[in-house]
């Protein structure tokens, strides 16, 4: 497992140092958003969005980094504004993201609505520029086949529509599971179904292979949120950065307070498992990609 963490650490590494070039430099008379949008950007975290689409990219061949790097950084983008807005009053109301203080603690409310504004669109922005610089047709294809996923999988038909459903929910006693199966997917799956159909997008990877990642991501999605409705109640606060009891507090149904901790625990690596199997079915064997999945399972953090 050691040599799993230290092989993570400079994935992890390797995905910031690409990704982090992209940032927007803070100067301007609008300087206070960039200072409030590289804030939550550089707040640390997995980087797990980004990894898992440069992963996706090298298990289909893919070499050229200048090519995923720009899809990398507008995937955390997207990713960072979307807990930026999370954690405001109006969402889920929490002082601390990843062992600092939220960005509307860090700034002030109308300012982290701004930011994640300026992130989701940022995000294009970047991708935009890319593609205005590739010559290669058959490249700037897949490079727009790869906007309208991240477009759509982060939009209403994605993470905006896990996130109103969730909000409707709220307070709500008997929710559904088929309900809250459909905000995980839209929700937290989304935008791993989008990171690992991208790379594979971007690498050549045939429709088929596509679809195939898709479908890992979405049971990746479902076993990464499950496993965070159980940290929510055995977590605590050091490892995970976070308050903890926030589901309860808020009174939101889980899927642990549907089906319990021990079904959700054996679901969640029921799961784990099946995407992992594709994804080496790939490969036609072990990757670095599925032992990443592998790692959600025990993840206490």
């Amino acid at each position: 497992m050691n040599e799993f963490k230290d092989e993570l650490n400079l994935k992890v590494k390797e995905t910031y140092d690409l990704i982090k070039t992209f940032l927007p430099k803070e100067e301007g008379l609008q300087k206070r958003v960039f200072e409030s949008m590289n804030y939550s950007f550089e707040s640390g975290g997995k980087r797990l969005r980004p990894l898992f689409m440069l992963e996706s990219y090298r298990l289909f061949g893919g070499t050229d980094l200048k090519l995923i790097a720009p899809f990398m950084a507008a995937i955390e983008m997207v990713h960072t504004y979307s807990l930026i807005h999370d954690d405001l009053p109006a969402m889920d109301n929490d002082d601390y993201r990843r062992g600092r203080l939220t960005n509307h603690k860090m700034f002030d409310e109308a300012t982290a609505i701004l930011a994640g504004d300026g992130l989701l669109n940022f995000a294009f922005e970047t991708i935009n520029d890319a593609m205005n610089k590739e010559e290669d047709f058959t490249v700037l294809k897949r490079m727009a086949a790869a906007s309208y996923i991240l477009s759509k999988k982060a939009g209403t038909y994605g993470m905006i529509g896990g996130q109103v459903v969730d909000l409707l929910m709220e307070h709500q006693k008997d929710v559904p599971l088929e309900t809250l199966l459909f905000i995980h997917k839209c929700k937290t799956a989304a935008l791993i179904e989008a990171s690992l159909m991208i790379g594979a997008l971007l690498a050549g990877a045939s429709i088929e292979e596509v679809k195939k990642m898709e479908k890992a991501g979405n049971n990746i999605g479902l076993a990464f949120q499950i496993q965070d409705d159980i940290l929510d109640i055995t977590g605590d606060f050091e490892k995970l950065g976070k308050s903890v009891g926030s589901d309860e507090k808020n009174e939101k149904t889980t899927y642990v307070s549907i089906n319990g901790l021990e079904k959700s625990e054996a679901d969640q690596k029921n799961l784990s498992i099946e995407a992992i199997d594709i994804i080496d079915s790939i490969a036609g064997k072990e990757t670095f990609l599925s032992k990443l999945t592998e790692s959600l399972i025990t993840r206490n953090s």
